[in-house]
């Protein structure tokens, strides 16, 4: 169940908050600031590659690192393609993971290495195989740990990870807002650098500015009924989130807030882009997880009995309303089958409606925001 009276308690959400989710959320445009300072101190700006990777390829454990290859393979586009390297190992414990290069990376790829952690003796060795192979290496990861002394050994760059005081306690959940930013800003400050993508220091202190007026908006101390993050937490209670995307920035959002979902409030959530989704969830809304799939449970004991789960389209966009868009054909599907329907998208007050790096800011800080909500409110 929800607690939805906790949603407008900021104490009571600090008090329950005992793993600083809620302060990495609005921490978060600070973290790009402190990021692409310590980036332009190890010297990125500064750098002046000679040509263009063939490819980038991506390693790095949690849900931080496969959403920041997601983004950069968005932003990128046809320009290279970036490939994340899958581990493998018997858990998902650091120690136990391991990564390899593919057969044909060379020494015109570059191997990106992004880690929270940094003590993973898999990526240790995978820098070790890139300097074997001659791909050039750059980790972000924090500083003086065994892979960044890897990645120094192996003639490669590391790059600082931006960590706050309090992180240093105890390890970061893999989806917790402030991990991803760390990880990313550094790696798009290089990727600029490289040509790949458009993301300079200007811009990104436009994408720190958009996620300090999203903090601003849905932060703990405005009330759910003018705060889009919690209002969408609430319509989120005992329901199974279908997050349906449009757009090409709304993509990697709405995967990373499938997995914030699961890792932060344990609820699943299954993500898909139109108009794909369309035909893959489209059973989802007449099967048993329907609106109206248990007429039984009008008479349901309210207080004794757990409701069951029930379908709702979470709709992620960051294009304006109007063109050549799916979404009028999924509120159709939804509404057709009394799905309740949430949507989100950039508020074209806060900043440029068509950067598509800030968009994708503002998403993100909303649905970790929600997903943050939604953990802190939900209890047994």
């Amino acid at each position: 169940m929800l607690d939805e009276s906790l949603l407008d308690e900021p104490e009571a959400l600090a008090t329950a908050d005992r793993r600083g989710l809620l302060r990495g959320a609005a921490e978060a445009g600070a973290r790009v600031r402190t990021a692409a300072r310590h980036a332009a101190e190890a010297g990125v700006s500064a750098l002046t590659p000679d040509g263009r990777p063939r490819a980038v390829l991506m390693a790095g454990p949690g849900a931080a690192a496969t959403c920041a290859a997601d983004i950069l393979g968005t932003l990128a586009g046809a320009a290279c393609p970036v490939v994340p390297l899958r581990p493998t190992g018997v858990a998902p414990a650091a120690g136990a993971l391991r990564w390899t290069l593919p057969g044909w990376a060379g020494p015109v790829d570059l191997l990106l290495i992004a880690t929270p952690d940094g003590t993973e003796p898999g990526l240790a060795q995978l820098a070790e195989q890139a300097y074997r192979r001659g791909c050039t290496v750059v980790a972000v990861a924090p500083a003086r740990t065994p892979v960044a002394e890897a990645v120094g050994a192996a003639h490669g760059l590391s790059l600082p990870m931006a960590t706050a005081p309090y992180e240093q306690d105890e390890p970061e959940a893999a989806s917790a807002p402030g991990a991803l930013w760390a990880l990313l800003t550094p790696l798009l400050l290089l990727l600029d650098r490289t040509g790949l993508i458009d993301a300079p220091a200007a811009t990104l202190e436009l994408v720190a500015d958009r996620l300090d007026r999203t903090a601003e908006r849905c932060g703990p101390a405005v009330a759910t009924y003018t705060n889009a993050a919690k209002t969408l937490a609430s319509e989120l209670a005992e329901s199974l989130p279908l997050i349906w995307t449009e757009g090409p920035a709304a993509g990697p959002v709405g995967r990373r807030f499938a997995a914030a979902i699961g890792e932060l409030a344990g609820r699943p959530a299954l993500p898909a882009e139109l108009p794909e989704a369309l035909p893959a969830h489209g059973a989802l809304l007449v099967g048993g997880l329907a609106a109206g799939a248990n007429p039984d449970d009008f008479f349901r004991d309210r207080v004794e009995e757990a409701q069951a789960l029930r379908a709702r389209v979470v709709l992620l966009r960051d294009r304006p309303t109007g063109g050549l868009s799916a979404a009028p054909a999924a509120r159709e599907l939804a509404l057709g089958h009394d799905t309740a329907l949430s949507e989100l998208e950039p508020d074209p007050g806060t900043g440029d409606p068509g950067g598509p790096l800030e968009n994708l800011a503002e998403l993100i800080a909303v649905t970790d925001f929600a997903a943050v909500y939604l953990a802190l409110a939900s209890r047994a």
